[in-house]
């Protein structure tokens, strides 16, 4: 479901989720970190270390529209802490946040925007729920498709999935995922959370990469 009971909130804060360090640079598991770079890069902004968030911060906007980026560097499965220090820190709710993750039941770049909802087998989302206490909070899956459709062998190679990297031919699909993702945060940030799940939840991927 989009719609949430409570008054919408303006979206103050989006988060990332991925693992720190080259070794996990441009793997699936961290499609959530390069849809934040790609944000800051456009923005022609810089991450900065925040050791008391525990991640890596940015800005972009000016004014009403200023967003703030976030990229824990807990590792996964700790992803929450960073969650929980960076709404403390400035003051925010849970329904003023985006978090942006993988989704292996997702087809590659399938996008799914929602108001809240249970972790759904991801350990980010599980630790986020676990440090904030809710799972009230939106968040936006990006598909990375899965190993395979056999359940067994999915298991079995589900961990080499995750943290491999996107294929060469992949890469013309993600920009248009990414920029796909840019245009729907800035519109949650002006418009909601509905307006903004109409849009990104009807994007078809092999359309806008043709």
């Amino acid at each position: 479901m989009l719609e949430s009971s409570a008054a919408p909130a303006a979206l103050q804060l989006v988060v990332g989720l991925g693992n720190p360090g080259a070794k996990y640079a441009g793997t699936r598991h961290n499609v959530g970190f390069m849809a934040l770079e790609r944000m800051a890069a456009a923005a022609q902004v810089g991450f900065r270390n925040q050791a008391k968030l525990h991640g890596l911060l940015a800005e972009v906007g000016q004014g009403s529209s200023r967003l703030r980026l976030l990229m824990p560097q807990t590792y996964m499965n700790e992803s929450g802490r960073s969650i929980r220090a960076a709404l403390d820190w400035f003051g925010l709710e849970p329904s003023q946040l985006l978090v942006v993750v993988d989704d292996m039941d997702l087809p590659l770049g399938k996008l799914r925007l929602r108001a809240s909802g249970s972790a759904g087998g991801h350990n980010g989302l599980r630790s986020t729920i676990s440090h904030l206490g809710t799972q009230d909070f939106p968040r936006l899956r990006i598909g990375i498709g899965a190993p395979a459709a056999n359940p067994v062998e999915r298991k079995q190679r589900t961990v080499g999935h995750v943290l491999g990297r996107f294929e060469p031919q992949e890469h013309k699909l993600l920009e248009a995922v990414f920029a796909e993702v840019e245009a729907g945060i800035g519109l949650l940030q002006r418009l909601g959370l509905e307006r903004a799940g109409n849009r990104l939840n009807s994007f078809q991927p092999e359309l806008a990469s043709a």
